[in-house]
């Protein structure tokens, strides 16, 4: 059976997905804002021991598994030759697998070819989780990204050329009030330029990252609001599926660009309505955090 090194996270998507952690940690674990693996030391676990893990499932149950999501916090960095035997061993053992995911740092991305993306793919890696953050470059040099948002809107494309879809996420109240419009409208232009197949909008929130927000001016709900609507009304994809269904929201938003652009804008500003009719509601901070990590 699969052994998990706890904490274990995977997008909401992947409710669904039977999860192998070929690696533990993130490589990429300097991101002030992010306390989801500071707890661990980062590593690779050997191919041998993922193939034990997977040949450990009961034939019956393997039968049935469709979806498969490789953690940790940025399992393309594994190497490419064991990250295609691992690919191989998925499909030899799991006859219905139509899926495998994984999450994808912009520094896993450097580690692959266009080339080798490509080959991942044949061997059914089919989507990638993308974290943005921020497409505005002051923000992402306050919290320590390491990466420009040219410089991964490349990598980025990079992926979609391979044929691997991407599930972009960005972080409502990153910039803090101050440079929150800022924020909103780079992000916006970043999701237009690449058309990922999925972007998602996530909250900021307390985990193991107070020593960060304590350097903001947190935004109030009204402010995440407005910032929300602002992406909101300037995205403009080709043909994108927008989501924030994450635990960290309290505006939950979904549709399609650019058919439900529209609804999604109107539905920001039914959510505010409602919301001032609440005494104090917009003018207070969230305080929402992880409760056991």
């Amino acid at each position: 059976m699969p052994h998990y090194v706890e904490p274990l996270f995977r997008p909401p998507s992947e409710a669904r997905s039977l999860i192998f952690q070929i690696t533990i940690g993130c490589s990429q674990n300097h991101c002030n804002f992010c306390g989801m693996y500071k707890g661990k030391k980062f590593r690779l676990k050997p191919v041998g021991e993922v193939r034990d893990e997977i040949v450990s499932l009961p034939s019956q149950y393997r039968s049935q598994v469709d979806r498969v999501f490789l953690a940790d916090g940025d399992a393309l960095v594994y190497p490419f030759d064991g990250l295609m035997a691992i690919l191989d061993d998925l499909a030899a053992f799991f006859p219905r697998l139509a899926r495998v995911g994984s999450y994808a740092s912009p520094n896993s991305l450097t580690t692959k070819s266009a080339a080798e993306l490509a080959l991942l793919r044949g061997k059914g890696l089919s989507i990638l989780y993308f974290g943005l953050e921020s497409g505005d470059d002051l923000t992402l040099k306050s919290i320590s990204k390491g990466f420009d948002a040219a410089t991964m809107a490349e990598l980025a494309l990079k992926a979609r050329g391979a044929g691997i879809k991407l599930s972009v996420t960005a972080i409502l109240g990153l910039a803090g009030s101050r440079r929150s419009l800022d924020h909103a409208l780079a992000t916006a232009a970043w999701v237009n330029l690449v058309n990922p197949e999925y972007f998602s909008l996530l909250t900021l929130f307390h985990r193991h990252n107070d020593d960060f927000i304590r350097t903001l001016q947190q935004c109030s709900r009204r402010e995440l609001m407005l910032e929300a609507r602002e992406i909101v009304y300037n995205l403009n994809p080709t043909r994108t599926i927008l989501r924030s269904n994450h635990v960290s929201n309290f505006l939950n938003l979904a549709g399609s660009y650019p058919k439900d652009r529209e609804r999604i804008i109107a539905a920001v500003d039914g959510a505010m309505e409602r919301a001032a009719r609440v005494p104090g509601f917009l003018d207070g901070v969230p305080e929402n955090g992880e409760e056991y990590y």
